[in-house]
């Protein structure tokens, strides 16, 4: 039977979960700008009231990188990492997993970073890396020779990704959440093989791991939500020293949860205040700073514990050691070719 939106809506509007037919059809639609406003906002309203599934979110994936200027050709030969959250935290901390990925490219593993520019924070990763002169503009052909050269590319999202040109007016009109807010992580262009994925919502945490199973079954990942103080108060979507983090590691598409407590790996506990940056002036300063080593010791901190992660997942070695490895890294300011002074 062929679907239709009008049956996609209905089944949306009783609160039952879409078909994978149905949800491959929708976000098809959606994304070759066929529905209209009303459509589009029932669509999106619809699955938020509902609550969306993992086969709905990937479908939505799968439909943007269906339709993304993919980067192919590039060597399979060692891992190639993405860092990257999907904001919404409203923690305004500094720009945490691009120091990461600097610090990575550093050391000599390869990180393909896609993103945009801020929308919920003080600073996104693009406006960070333009500050530090690190192209936006890179296309597709030039990713292999460009990570070849400095191992770290980023992949401005609005490039790699016209088709979201028709959702962009919808999703301004709606003005709230609704499953695009998680989509950025999961539509990387290149494909990676490895990711550290932050999820600032604790809700969606298990939502976008098991997307990511469904979507990138190859994939060796960690999807991880930081926590403020042993109660879990309030989140970040990266890895922090305020208090134990919990996630879901992803191999060979197995989902399997864990938690972390910095401090049973010697990381003290510190004042998520001391991580807090209040305009893009303020967050390239920081993020200068940590890549110099200059950084107060809970941006080094956090940073440390983010890059042990990123290591412990590329070179399978034990955490411990990678965390070592990290802080003496980010102790000896070893991504300062990066820092742009």
């Amino acid at each position: 039977m062929a679907e239709n939106m009008r049956d996609i809506l209905d089944t949306l509007g009783n609160g039952s979960d879409l078909t994978a037919e149905q949800a491959a059809f929708a976000f098809g639609e959606l994304f070759e700008g066929d529905l209209s406003p009303a459509q589009a906002g029932a669509l999106l309203m619809g699955l938020r009231a509902k609550g969306e599934t993992p086969l709905e979110l990937a479908a939505a994936a799968t439909a943007g990188l269906a339709r993304a200027r993919l980067v192919t050709g590039l060597p399979q030969d060692r891992p190639i990492i993405d860092i990257v959250g999907t904001g919404g935290d409203r923690s305004n901390s500094f720009n945490c997993s691009t120091a990461v990925s600097l610090y990575l490219a550093a050391l000599g593993h390869r990180v393909v970073k896609h993103g945009n520019r801020a929308v919920s924070s003080s600073s996104g990763s693009a406006d960070a890396l333009e500050g530090l002169g690190i192209r936006l503009d890179t296309g597709p052909d030039e990713v292999a020779a460009e990570l070849a050269r400095t191992s770290f590319v980023f992949l401005f999202a609005p490039g790699y990704h016209p088709a979201f040109a028709h959702i962009a007016p919808v999703r301004r009109e709606l003005g709230v959440r609704t499953l695009f807010n998680l989509m950025g992580p999961l539509l990387n262009p290149a494909r990676p093989s490895h990711q550290l994925l932050g999820v600032g919502s604790r809700r969606a945490l298990r939502l976008v791991a098991d997307t990511l199973a469904l979507t990138a079954p190859e994939l060796t990942a960690f999807v991880i939500h930081g926590t403020v103080g042993d109660t879990g108060a309030g989140g970040f979507d990266e890895l922090t020293p305020f208090g134990p983090a919990e996630g879901f590691a992803l191999d060979q598409g197995q989902v399997t949860p864990f938690s972390l407590d910095p401090r049973e790996f010697g990381i003290p506990d510190h004042d998520p205040d001391l991580v807090r940056v209040a305009d893009k002036p303020s967050a390239l300063a920081a993020l200068r700073d940590v890549l110099t080593g200059r950084a107060n010791a809970a941006m080094q901190d956090m940073t440390a514990l983010n890059l042990g992660a990123a290591l412990h997942l590329v070179t399978g070695q034990d955490l411990s050691g990678c965390l070592r490895e990290a802080r003496q890294a980010v102790a000896d300011g070893a991504a300062r070719g990066f820092a742009g002074e």
